[in-house]
């Protein structure tokens, strides 16, 4: 098994989601664009909720705040999808249903 080792640990400067896609621009010019299907709660979320995001410390991670929602530029970048299981979603989505 390789690892990945990075000279310079690669940062975000902006992110944009859409109903099927987040981007994220990296500081050294870089785009990466992965399916939202991999990060369950942004699919599930409202538009306002994706728009409401922020990069945590340098750029080294993205958070959505209300959506409980953590994602770091080098998983991303290492093609790493979101590690929740299907137990932990569906109390989320359940929390989310009985605030409505």
């Amino acid at each position: 098994m390789s690892t990945l080792v990075l000279d310079v640990e690669p940062t975000a400067v902006e992110v944009s989601v859409t109903d099927d896609e987040l981007t994220v621009r990296l500081a050294d010019g870089r785009r990466i664009s992965v399916p939202l299907a991999w990060y369950p709660r942004l699919l599930n979320a409202t538009r306002d909720e994706r728009m409401h995001w922020q990069l945590l410390g340098e750029g080294y991670a993205i958070e959505w705040p209300d959506l409980d929602e953590h994602i770091g530029i080098e998983g991303l970048l290492a093609g790493r999808p979101s590690g929740e299981n299907s137990q932990s979603l569906k109390r989320w989505l359940d929390s989310r249903r009985s605030k409505q």
